[in-house]
């Protein structure tokens, strides 16, 4: 039984050797190292910007949620209020009847508004990292000719 001895081939190529001194399997190896880096710069970008936006939402969101809280009470003490001026003309519960109608009307033009807008909108998307990765496939696309 004999023994084949196994050879690997490992080259040491750094950033600065000439393109024109290297071997094809250095440049491939190069090439390899390269494209690794990019797309994991490539992601790494993609991921700190998304959760940049989503931080940023979050904050938004809870600030909004504040504000439409206090808006909903305000909102909630006009319409208390406009029962009760109307119930001077009117019969209370017709007041509260008119006025209820009213603010159901207004509430349905305004959900729907908004559910159109919703359908609308756009996910989100890393949009920086987007348009660098088609400048980096425009510049491989340019260096292959």
């Amino acid at each position: 039984m004999s023994q084949q001895s196994v050879h690997t081939h490992q080259t040491d190529t750094s950033p600065n050797d000439r393109v024109d001194d290297l071997s094809t399997v250095q440049l491939i190896e190069r090439l390899t190292d390269q494209v690794g880096t990019l797309v994991r710069t490539e992601v790494d970008a993609g991921l700190a910007e998304v959760k940049n936006k989503g931080s940023r939402l979050g904050v938004g969101i809870g600030i909004s949620s504040a504000g439409a809280l206090l808006l909903f009470f305000g909102t909630a003490t006009l319409i208390a209020t406009a029962v009760l001026g109307l119930a001077t003309v009117l019969d209370p519960w017709l007041a509260a009847l008119i006025v209820a109608v009213a603010v159901l009307v207004v509430g349905g033009v305004l959900a729907a508004l908004g559910a159109s807008r919703a359908k609308n909108a756009l996910p989100p998307v890393p949009e920086n990292t987007a348009a660098s990765v088609e400048k980096d496939i425009e510049a491989v696309k340019k260096g292959m000719q």
